[in-house]
């Protein structure tokens, strides 16, 4: 049996759930989030704590029994808390500016990138260097600094770049020259 689709989900105070058939909708102090699940996961609500059923001991079903569960914490976790990401930007002369629709970067480019962020999702830099992505959505939280971080990755000679806070990326020795 799946060990985290086993788990109940705990709802916190100023959260509240509505269950319509697989239509799961939270609403919370953070915003709220919908989302349709899997027709064959049998979702309850007891209370302040949900719980995911599968209908069989089928491969499919064990994977979408875990799958739903945390979906569904992720959702009732985003509205309570949020959902954060950093990322870093190094290089001479490579920064980030907030705007009003998102985040102006220039990063080496003959022209600064505009990213215009999806509703739902704060964007804010600190340091010129440090950007740092917030929301509810955790999938989307996680696209955003995935596209982000895609305009300009790491290079592995220089480490220039756009990355994840705390990314590790492996270097390269450049070329040695003939002697």
């Amino acid at each position: 049996m799946s060990r985290i689709g086993r788990k109940p989900v705990t709802v916190p105070k100023g959260v509240t759930v509505q269950l319509q058939g697989n239509d799961v909708a939270v609403k919370g102090p953070r915003g709220e989030l919908r989302r349709s699940l899997h027709p064959d996961m049998r979702i309850a609500l007891d209370q302040d704590q949900f719980t995911v059923a599968r209908p069989s001991e089928e491969k499919r079903h064990k994977a979408l029994h875990g799958l739903t569960r945390t979906l569904v914490q992720n959702m009732v976790e985003g509205v309570s808390k949020g959902f954060s990401k950093t990322l870093e930007i190094q290089g001479v002369g490579y920064k980030a500016e907030a705007k009003p629709y998102g985040v102006n970067l220039i990063v080496g480019y003959s022209h600064p990138v505009k990213y215009e962020a999806p509703k739902g999702i704060k964007i804010s830099v600190d340091n010129n260097t440090v950007v740092k992505i917030e929301g509810a959505d955790k999938e989307l939280v996680g696209q955003v600094a995935a596209e982000l971080r895609s305009v300009r990755p790491p290079e592995p000679y220089k480490g220039k770049g756009i990355r994840y806070q705390g990314e590790q990326v492996r270097r390269k020795a450049g070329k040695t020259g003939a002697k």
